[in-house]
């Protein structure tokens, strides 16, 4: 049987990043919480925090962490059903979920905004590639992932949500300057392209889906789905930028595309864990809404 004061202790400890800040949370001393934490860890004989600066959770205590999340929710859910538990204060729970960086900052946020406003939650967002998203969910780092992966993760149900639409854009002045004679694998060989991280692949798939083949091309390392607009107004290189944040500079000449009508597209589902799956439908039903509003069907 789990001890859930004990792993209450740990998930507010790793939401917190300290033994002090979850002891303020629980309104118990930071003594309290260690001994809770160290208790449970002998219980079950292995390390669940990682004590740094901020305190982390092991792959294990992520495990826990996302159960207590799940029981939270289902909690929230059984006080509707039963009154008398109306009355006792709910505890507020922290949605963990993940997304790469450009639906981030396109569509995700007003998205998830009108189901916020109708809850309690609070949200924890993972950024990252959206092929490896799907990795928090098999690690147990998140309840719920926008990923590229239509194969559910055991576990887990899949809603399509539908395709971001990318172009491979440029300032006129960069065209001019590394393109002068048109856009080949040869001048795209020189010519300095905008790469989000070492898992950024899109660059090389325009390439593949435009020419056939991709091609060793130097990079400028720049982690922000703006600042990949900024710097290609800038001049600094070009790359592969949501259509939805490029279409204005499009129109209006600030930007053009390396090679007319050769945008890429990337299918995009919500997976989410079956055990919350029933509570958090509304936040399923609102980001299925606005994606499909927003994204390509």
């Amino acid at each position: 049987m789990i001890d859930y004061a004990a792993a209450r202790a740990v998930a507010m400890v790793v939401q917190t990043g300290s033994f002090e800040a979850a002891a303020a949370a629980l309104h118990v001393t930071p003594s309290a919480v260690s001994q809770r934490v160290r208790k449970l860890e002998e219980q079950l004989g292995l390390s669940l925090v990682v004590r740094g600066h901020p305190c982390t959770a092991t792959e294990r205590g992520a495990w826990l962490c996302r159960h207590m999340e799940h029981v939270a929710l289902l909690e929230q859910q059984l006080r509707d059903h039963l009154p008398a538990l109306a009355a006792a204060p709910a505890e507020r729970v922290t949605l963990h979920v993940a997304t790469n960086a450009d639906s981030l900052g396109t569509w995700f946020l007003p998205a998830l905004a009108p189901f916020m406003a109708e809850t309690d939650h609070l949200i924890d967002i993972a950024l990252d590639d959206e092929e490896h998203t799907a990795e928090w969910l098999r690690r147990g780092q998140v309840i719920a992932a926008v990923t590229t992966l239509e194969k559910p993760v055991p576990g887990c149900r899949v809603t399509r949500l539908g395709r971001l639409c990318y172009c491979a854009t440029a300032s006129p002045a960069f065209m001019r300057r590394y393109f002068p004679a048109g856009v080949s694998l040869q001048a795209l060989a020189r010519a300095p392209a905008l790469t989000f991280n070492q898992k950024d692949r899109l660059q090389q798939l325009w390439m593949q889906q435009t020419f056939g083949q991709a091609v060793a091309f130097p990079r400028h390392w720049l982690p922000s789905t703006q600042g990949f607009v900024d710097a290609s107004l800038a001049g600094l290189g070009w790359g592969l930028n949501p259509l939805a944040l490029v279409r204005d500079h499009l129109d209006a000449g600030r930007l053009v595309e390396l090679v007319p009508d050769t945008r890429l597209e990337r299918a995009l589902f919500w997976q989410i864990s079956h055990l919350v799956s029933g509570p958090l439908a509304p936040l399923t039903a609102a980001l299925t809404r606005a994606a499909r509003a927003a994204l390509l069907s």
